[in-house]
């Protein structure tokens, strides 16, 4: 071959190649160009959150906060994957969004497989309201008269929040019939569906979200036997940022954390527009706007601080319930069967959470942000709700809500004294208490039928004494709050089919307690 037809095909070869150059790169010098001559050119960067929809989520989704982070520079994408946990912790996993909007438990439920690729920078809002567990009146008007009955039907969402209600009143008040299996286990896409099966009867409980809760409890025939309303720190919000992006950008995560509590002021202050910027991405008429908006309490700044990441002035009361709340969920998930042992690296809750951000803007004191003065007392713990006083045919009226779990009370024969072992017990119950600041407490003392009556009854008085004593004293329940009642050996338990005589009689000795609420 000449020197000549090689030098064309050279020359051919290097127009080819330029050709194909000019293509690929065009579209990048026509963007890049576009960019410098617009006001696109002041973009730094951008962020993906990925959430749901899920009333609570709005504060970052809103046209508000979009603004104020596009004033800053950055685009703001919020993703909705339609509650699809698994896979919105997968992608934080790999990287593909900055941030996650999940609950504590999916988050701890979902990011397990991947030792937990995020970290905990904000606690978002609770569920109050937004969740609960409903059930058709014939077949179970509380969750004691779950307790124990056969072919109970329960229709819910699995990993979704409203699942996770289920789980804490499985292992709070022992009622293994809120997670059935077989046939029982009714799984449904979304809340809808799980609300038109209790309605239908084909499901006798259903566990739902608003606006599904207010339009089931609309038929007489529906009741609500547990709301999150009446729940504390079980169904918690939170924003979870990936790790390398926390690496990499500290500035950027610390202007989102502010920009948020700065829009989050902002709507609460213009309740008026937060309700027409709902109704407007909704579609939804006022009064399921409104209903909606009653179901989440959101976190402020403050709240993120001094109640969940213990970050306060010097003398100022914080208290750090994140790392509670973490630790609660996981026994509940533990006790659900999800897992086998605690999955977070080294059992250490504050493995998974990030208060370096908070800290930043506490110590800047951002503008707006109201937090406590010096010398201001603490507030109270959930346990320490303050009650107003009731006569005796008051609390007679009360209705029972369900009797928290608890190891038997073990006395000395003959005596009401709690020694350290039944002391420990009556703490695990205290623990689960907290969960539940708007219901009294009602303690149940019980013995054996043998005997005599009079002196049964007094000793069943005086072991329920004991316990509501120590309860008041040691964790500052309110005198209100609680109340203690003998029974004697009136109210034995039921003899189980399988059960001898004296292991059944060696049941009935027993302290109860009973969260009840008024009846409405």
């Amino acid at each position: 071959m000449n020197r000549t037809l090689i030098g064309a095909l050279l020359l051919l070869t290097l127009a080819v190649v330029g050709a194909v150059a000019v293509k690929l790169m065009l579209p990048l010098f026509e963007e890049s160009q576009q960019k410098a001559t617009s006001d696109a050119v002041k973009t730094k960067g951008k962020m993906t959150v990925a959430m749901d929809n899920w009333i609570g989520y709005f504060i970052l989704r809103s046209p508000e906060m979009k603004n104020q982070m596009r004033r800053a520079g950055y685009i703001l994408e919020c993703e909705d994957d339609k509650a699809d946990y698994a896979r919105r912790m997968e992608r934080l996993n790999k990287g593909e969004i900055a941030f996650a909007a999940v609950t504590v438990d999916s988050f701890i439920l979902n990011a397990a497989k991947y030792n937990y690729p995020g970290a905990v920078i904000m606690v978002i809002d609770e569920s109050k309201g937004g969740d609960a567990i409903l059930a058709r009146k014939d077949r179970a008007a509380s969750l004691d008269a779950l307790k124990g009955k056969f072919g109970i039907k329960v229709a819910f969402t699995p990993n979704s929040p409203s699942h996770h209600l289920a789980k804490a009143a499985a292992d709070h008040f022992s009622a293994p019939e809120l997670l059935p299996s077989g046939n029982l286990r009714i799984e449904t896409d979304g809340s809808e569906q799980a609300r038109d099966k209790l309605l239908a009867g084909k499901a006798d409980v259903a566990v739902c979200w608003e606006p599904d809760v207010s339009r089931a409890i609309a038929d007489p025939h529906i009741v609500k036997i547990l709301g999150t309303e009446d729940t504390e720190r079980l169904i918690v919000d939170i924003l979870v940022a990936n790790r390398k992006f926390i690496q990499k950008n500290p500035d950027t995560v610390r202007l989102l954390l502010d920009n948020y509590f700065r829009v989050l002021k902002k709507y609460r202050d213009e309740p008026d527009m937060l309700s027409a910027d709902v109704k407007k991405e909704t579609g939804l008429s006022e009064d399921a706007v409104r209903s909606m908006l009653k179901g989440v309490e959101w976190a402020n700044f403050s709240d993120n601080c001094e109640k969940w990441f213990g970050i306060s002035a010097p003398g100022i009361y914080a208290a750090e319930n994140l790392p509670e709340t973490i630790e609660a969920t996981v026994k509940i998930l533990i006790n659900a069967g999800d897992f086998p042992e605690n999955p977070i690296p080294e059992k250490d809750a504050y493995r998974l959470i990030n208060s370096s951000f908070l800290e930043a803007l506490f110590a800047q004191g951002a503008s707006g942000f109201t937090v406590s003065k010096p010398g201001a007392a603490g507030p109270l713990s959930s346990i320490e709700t303050k009650f107003s006083s009731l006569d005796e045919a008051a609390w007679n009226a009360l209705k029972e809500v369900g009797t928290l779990k608890a190891e038997p009370i073990v006395f000395q024969h003959g005596t009401a004294e709690l020694d350290l072992l039944a002391k420990q017990v009556v703490d695990h119950a205290a623990e689960r208490v907290k969960h539940y600041p708007n219901f009294r407490i009602l303690v149940k003392g019980h013995t054996d039928p043998r005997g005599d009556e009079t002196e049964n009854l007094r000793l069943s008085e005086e072991r329920a004494e004991a316990v509501a004593r120590y309860l008041k004293v040691t964790y500052n329940i309110s005198e209100n709050r609680i109340r203690a009642r003998g029974f004697g050996g009136t109210k034995p338990l039921p003899q189980k089919s399988d059960e001898s005589r004296r292991a059944w009689i060696y049941r009935l000795p027993r302290v109860e307690i009973v969260l009840v609420r008024e009846a409405y």
